[in-house]
């Protein structure tokens, strides 16, 4: 691991509402979405932090952050000879700005008297909803490097996507010379870029921003204090503003990243988790995502035709079959269930025997999924309650619906969390 720690400071944004995100977002904020049955997408952005020798980090929350302050309290704890820390900084009012964060600059700016007082000389600015696994040593060696101002990692993308980012050009020394935030489709012919061999192949020609930047102090202080202290987002406001007036470089990252946006991106990069040889590999060595450590028993399963399917830790699984799943934390699925290309979350907490008779003789689900039931394109979110024999079928034959015990978006049906579905209950 290389270290870095002491001229970088990481600020890893807790984002606005996620409505796209929601039901998911109901009731906690975008980084505290479960992911891979067991992580929390926060964990992604701070691993890769830790993973590069990056230990000193904040996280600015806003929105529904409860969950996400106590996830990040529980779990990262350096050690007393370590420099370490992943701090809180809560959107707040103050006598000189009674508003509270109205973008991503505006949130940094207000967030900059909490880090003024650090050592450092670069500032990395990461999302905290996004999964993929880069080493910020390399991007943060090439920005001193080049003494860059400002670094921006990039990634190659094809048209159908290059609508929905920020996308640039940049010269042979990857100096960015034109940046535009969302360009329309008939003008995307303008943007396309040597993006390499490899990536033309696949028709990936466009560059766009992956919302990852270093900004040299100095200069993100001036940016955002003095030049533009009004403005309120980078992708908008900041970085096509400071092109052709700082040294703005590209780094070009050609791995795995996907921008969790809306419910089918997370659905897709969960279940892409079941893959033989997934594009997302939590068993690196090198690369571990770490999370909070919890004292629970191994998974039991008995009886249950497993295929492509992830299961995490305290699970008790007594279903007929599941097939490109991933399940999460203390799940619980009856004799006799078949589930298909589902998302099961899991639960925060066992119910005892007692609890569990009494639940049943008022007409009460067990927590988890029942008996003999069929699921298919499915998120089961947290503490869901499914009756026996109920069957949830997903697919495109579904319209988009928001139903008080879940909700269709895109052919994938999402239980909310704490829904009781009854027996025989029918999607």
């Amino acid at each position: 691991m290389t270290t870095i720690t002491s001229s970088v400071v990481s600020i890893i944004l807790g984002g606005g509402a996620g409505t796209r995100l929601y039901p998911l977002t109901a009731s906690r904020s975008k980084p505290a979405v479960p992911i891979a049955g067991k992580y929390r997408l926060v964990d992604i952005p701070i691993s890769n932090c830790i993973n590069s020798g990056v230990d000193r980090m904040f996280v600015l929350t806003q929105f529904n952050s409860a969950s996400l302050n106590k996830h990040i309290k529980n779990t990262y704890h350096f050690g007393a000879f370590s420099s370490g820390f992943v701090d809180i900084i809560a959107a707040e009012q103050t006598p000189d700005n009674p508003g509270w964060f109205q973008g991503t600059a505006d949130a940094v700016r207000q967030s900059l008297r909490h880090i003024s007082n650090l050592d450092f000389e670069y500032i990395l600015i990461l999302s905290g909803d996004q999964l993929y696994q880069m080493d910020f040593a390399d991007m943060i060696a090439e920005h001193k490097k080049k003494g860059a101002d400002i670094s921006i990692a990039t990634i190659p993308v094809e048209a159908r996507e290059a609508s929905e980012f920020g996308i640039l050009k940049a010269d042979h020394e990857n100096l960015i010379t034109s940046f535009i935030e969302k360009p329309k489709a008939e003008i995307l012919g303008e943007w396309v870029s040597d993006t390499g061999h490899e990536m033309q192949k696949q028709g990936r020609n466009y560059l766009a921003s992956m919302g990852i930047y270093i900004f040299s102090k100095k200069v993100l202080y001036h940016l955002l204090k003095e030049e533009y202290p009004d403005a309120t987002d980078f992708g908008k406001e900041i970085m096509p503003n400071s092109i052709g007036k700082y040294k703005v470089i590209s780094f070009q990252y050609d791995g795995y990243w996907t921008d969790i946006g809306n419910i089918y991106s997370f659905y897709e990069a969960n279940l892409a988790l079941t893959q033989e040889i997934p594009p997302f590999n939590l068993f690196d060595n090198n690369k571990t995502v770490f999370s909070r450590a919890r004292m629970l028993p191994p998974a039991k399963i008995s009886g249950t035709t497993l295929e492509k399917t992830i299961i995490a830790e305290g699970s008790i699984i007594n279903a007929s079959r599941l097939e490109n799943c991933v399940v999460g934390i203390r799940a619980r699925i009856g004799y006799g269930t078949t589930v298909v290309s589902t998302y099961i979350m899991g639960n925060d907490y066992y119910e005892t025997l007692e609890v569990m008779e009494e639940n049943v003789r008022n007409g009460i689900p067990k927590i988890g999924i029942g008996e003999r039931c069929y699921i298919k394109d499915a998120l089961i979110d947290k503490n869901c309650r499914i009756g026996n024999d109920v069957r949830i079928n997903g697919g495109k034959h579904l319209e988009n619906t928001d139903h008080p015990l879940y909700t269709v978006k895109d052919g994938i049906i999402v239980v909310k969390k704490g829904a009781i579905l009854p027996d025989g209950f029918v999607i």
